[in-house]
């Protein structure tokens, strides 16, 4: 079936759609539904889209998908997965998708990442975004008043004791690095990182954290924006999510050898992103750089 028509709202579903799986979470006046495949939120092959692309992308799924609380009109579809290798099957299946998608106005959040699991970290991830969403509408900037404290910037008390950024998502693992410092499975307590913009693209952020004398645990998130807002820098947010996932690796290192990169290594992979700095968006950006 080809559905026609202009209106966005036709293409897609409301949830919850037949099958009746209760939402897994409700927060800030939405409903989280547990994993969906495209086909069961795209009712229809939307126009423009061939049968191949349609008969391939519609069995593919998102792990979670968010909605209106009251209408059930989807908001997002949420997936977290390593990025497909360049050039390979998954990558073209991968575009399929996002043309379907995008065909449909089924709005994406999507992050790539090796360490970070859907299981482990979709839920937390939806319920920050939806409150970084529900505070930036609740304190849109007045013309006329003072520019209100971003969501990631809000100071209170960490889990460590300390003050500091209540909604870094590192923060968990940051306190972990500093524990595995004084346990000496670390030479450096600092976790690192940096993160970008690309122009017309998606944002990256990148966490490091030196193991060794010279060799570092490095961890690279991408996160990408379809037709949806994070309520935050897209950027920063793959940053921190970069650095939940040297959390994750941290929790491994009395049990296998990690991968590590040399820090020379990665020093010159940052300066070949500075030389870049045309193609990014509001420049580069960085916290802790590798100064040494």
């Amino acid at each position: 079936m080809t559905i026609t028509g202009s209106d966005e709202g036709r293409l897609l579903r409301t949830l919850p759609v037949a099958g009746g799986r209760a939402p897994v979470l409700q927060r800030a006046g939405h409903q989280v539904h547990p994993a969906h495949r495209l086909g069961e939120l795209v009712p229809g092959r939307p126009p423009g889209i061939t049968g191949n692309q349609w008969s391939t992308a519609s069995r593919e799924g998102y792990d979670l998908v968010v909605c209106a609380g009251e209408s059930g009109r989807i908001r997002a579809a949420v997936e977290i997965r390593p990025a497909a290798p360049g050039g390979s099957p998954a990558q073209r299946v991968e575009r399929m998708k996002a043309t379907v998608a995008t065909a449909a106005g089924l709005p994406v959040l999507r992050v790539e990442s090796p360490t970070l699991r859907a299981a482990d970290h979709a839920r937390r991830l939806v319920e920050y975004v939806l409150d970084a969403r529900d505070y930036a509408a609740a304190t849109a900037a007045d013309p006329e008043g003072p520019t209100p404290v971003g969501f990631r910037e809000i100071l209170g008390r960490l889990p460590d004791g300390r003050t500091g950024y209540v909604n870094d998502l590192g923060a968990l693992a940051r306190a972990a690095a500093v524990e595995a410092y004084v346990s000496r499975r670390l030479v450096d307590p600092i976790v690192r990182g940096l993160h970008v913009r690309w122009a017309g693209g998606p944002a990256e952020g990148w966490s490091w954290v030196e193991v060794r004398p010279g060799r570092c645990l490095v961890e690279r998130v991408t996160v990408r924006e379809h037709g949806f807002s994070c309520g935050i820098d897209p950027a920063w947010l793959a940053e921190d999510l970069a650095a939940v996932a040297i959390g994750e690796r941290l929790r491994e290192l009395d049990d296998a050898e990690p991968q590590l990169v040399a820090r020379d290594a990665l020093r010159a992979d940052i300066l070949a992103l500075q030389a870049r700095r045309d193609e990014l968006v509001d420049g580069f950006a960085f916290d802790h750089l590798c100064a040494d």
